[in-house]
């Protein structure tokens, strides 16, 4: 991985140098001296290439003095509308430009945790698969080794970076496994790669043919009978959210079919080298895993992955068969091409038996119906639970990996009716996405529960500003959003919450309705470990969490108001005595130096109202 450094902000003796400039930025700081040390040759060469950080822009200066090999410009926009997204596309920037490059310092005005985000865009892109490239000249390769990011509080970025960079770890590993060829990368050598979670603390369980025989799993195993190559479930466990936590674990489901010949309903022989990529559902989760528990997430996460190959032989499955998934269902095999959602079926029912999740997101290339839909540029997403697709989306949008929700209903359902079984594996080419999830429906038992189809997004045939062409690992930074939603931001950068509650009552309450609210791990004086706990809940006005933010609670007051970066007091604004009191509390806040912004409920959420 590309090496990332964070150092105090002085002009560079020598070497490549890169100016972060937003648009109508003025000359200053180390763009400045940059400037002055080369006698204007920087102003001089944006003038001419009428540079005005524009987003997306950027402006290459060769030689331009001061012992500076070359200088480029990366235009950020405005400086109102930055985003995570284009402050790593940035960095991606850097990255394309400087590849000839050994290394490279970074300058601008960006504060820790944008500067990280560059970072981060710059890393994702230097990726490269190359291990089976034997006669690659040298002179073809790329160079860039190490960026340095000249900041005035190295410290805090090096610190914002942290997490970002366990992100990129496991952005990279699933970008490896799906890169892989079949012949290298069957169900049993991907197994055994997951076990190298293990040096990061996540436990990992292999079960194979004998085990899963035992259990029942029919659907899964039924797939993989063709295949001289035996397969795997994989169950990864990551347990962030520390020791006497209540909260349920979330779970991740991959699809890895780790080559899909399509089986006795065999595919054409034209692009069929692409199905390598067939386990890129799996891939992302054991890619999230990594990044979950490199960053030391605050939760209990659970990766369960079902790993075959989909042969033909002359013991594979049949059209015509019928299996007896774990659930104890029944599914009539029409078209054995149809494979994903049969291990689908097994795994998933599995995670909801065991381990009783808070919610599931499966992830697969199940459909080719899905990129005649959506194309290359959104996943697909099904889901019986409105506020779990809001937030899917929400973290898509946010990473830049796009989600399209389409529709469930019991008139697709009809579709996969059978005959002779409990239903079919299949239910024609009409809405042929859409009766796939209605399958997967089947085995989810009403949990809160989301499908990915991510058959047009595992894999580009082009490269885009932070991914190199060929594997995305698509669906991890999402994912990892996902999980560190509400919280996750102050979180990553160390910062923590006490919620301040005016009696023991209030406290159980409160403690009660986090519980029952998704992605908030918290704790109190019953459960100890407060040092690991992210959200600190006590009638006590102190914060044994090391808590950054105070939420006051229903006129909860607290003598130590300085102590805090931010503070938020909710009370009933109905209640005529209670914004009396807030007022009060109000007038103490101002007097410590606090500025004071005014929010209330609407009918599209928290509004700001003075």
């Amino acid at each position: 991985m590309l090496d990332i450094a964070f150092a105090r902000s002085a002009l560079p003796k020598s070497g490549a140098l890169v100016l972060l400039i937003a648009e109508g930025d003025a000359p200053s700081g180390l763009w400045q001296q940059a400037d002055e040390a080369t006698g204007g040759a920087i102003a001089r060469a944006l003038e001419a290439a009428e540079f005005k950080g524009g987003k997306g822009k950027t402006c290459l200066i060769l030689a331009p003095g001061a012992g500076l090999t070359k200088v480029l410009a990366v235009g950020l926009g405005k400086a109102a509308d930055l985003s995570d997204i284009i402050l790593e596309n940035a960095g991606g920037a850097i990255t394309a430009t400087f590849g000839k490059e050994k290394s490279a310092s970074v300058a601008g005005t960006l504060d820790p945790a944008q500067t990280a985000r560059v970072a981060m865009g710059a890393v994702l892109k230097s990726y490269r698969f190359d291990r089976y490239r034997t006669k690659e000249k040298p002179e073809d390769k790329p160079k860039l080794e190490k960026l340095s990011f000249l900041t005035a509080d190295a410290a805090k970025a090096k610190t914002a970076w942290e997490p970002l960079s366990a992100i990129a770890n496991g952005v990279f590993l699933t970008r490896d496994l799906v890169s892989e060829p079949p012949n290298v990368l069957h169900p049993a050598e991907m197994a055994e790669r997951c076990k190298t979670l293990t040096e990061l603390g996540v436990k990992v369980e292999v079960l194979g043919p004998k085990e899963m025989g035992k259990l029942g799993f029919g659907a899964l195993l039924g797939v993989a009978q063709g295949s001289v190559n035996e397969p795997r479930m994989v169950v990864m466990h990551w347990k962030g959210a520390g020791r006497g936590s209540k909260e349920k674990p979330v779970v991740f489901v991959g699809k890895g079919v780790t080559f899909d010949t399509g089986g006795i309903s065999i595919k054409p022989a034209g692009g069929m080298e692409d199905m390598k990529w067939d386990m890129a559902g799996a891939g992302t989760v054991i890619g999230l895993m990594a990044a979950l528990a490199g960053r030391k997430a605050k939760v209990d996460a659970i990766g369960l992955v079902g790993l075959v190959e989909n042969m033909p032989s002359g013991t594979a499955q049949r059209p015509g068969d019928v299996v007896k998934s774990y659930s104890g269902q029944t599914i009539e095999v029409i078209n054995t091409d149809a494979e994903g959602r049969l291990v689908l079926a097994d795994v998933l029912w599995f995670a909801q038996e065991k381990f009783d999740p808070k919610f599931m997101v499966d992830l697969a290339t199940l459909t080719g119906a899905m990129i005649i839909a959506l194309g290359h540029e959104y996943g697909g997403m099904f889901s019986n639970n409105d506020e779990l697709a809001e937030r899917l989306v929400a973290a898509g949008t946010a990473t830049g990996e796009k989600l399209w929700r389409l529709p469930l209903h019991d008139d697709y359902d009809k579709q996969i009716n059978s005959p002779i079984a409990d239903m079919k594996n299949v239910g024609g080419r009409p809405g042929g996405s859409i009766t796939a999830a209605q399958f997967i429906k089947r085995f989810v038992n009403d949990k809160p529960w989301a499908h990915l189809d991510i058959a047009g997004m595992a894999w580009s045939s082009k490269d885009s500003p932070t991914i190199p062409k060929g594997a995305t690992a698509y669906g991890v930074r999402m994912l990892d959003r996902l999980v560190a939603a509400l919280l996750g931001r102050t979180l990553a950068a160390g910062q923590r919450a006490l919620v301040l509650c005016p009696d023991s009552e209030t406290v159980k309450a409160v403690d009660k309705a986090l519980w029952e609210a998704d992605w908030l791990p918290h704790g109190m004086a019953a459960d100890g470990d407060a040092d690991l706990q992210p959200v600190w809940i006590a009638s006590e006005d102190s914060a044994p969490n090391g808590a950054r933010f105070l939420f006051l609670v229903h006129g909860a007051g607290s003598g130590r108001l300085e102590a805090f970066e931010r503070v938020f007091d909710l009370f009933d604004g109905n209640d005529e005595g209670a914004v009396v009191a807030a007022r009060e509390r109000w007038k103490v806040a101002k007097d410590s130096g606090f500025e004071l912004a005014y929010w209330q409920q609407g009918v599209r959420g928290w509004e700001r109202a003075g």
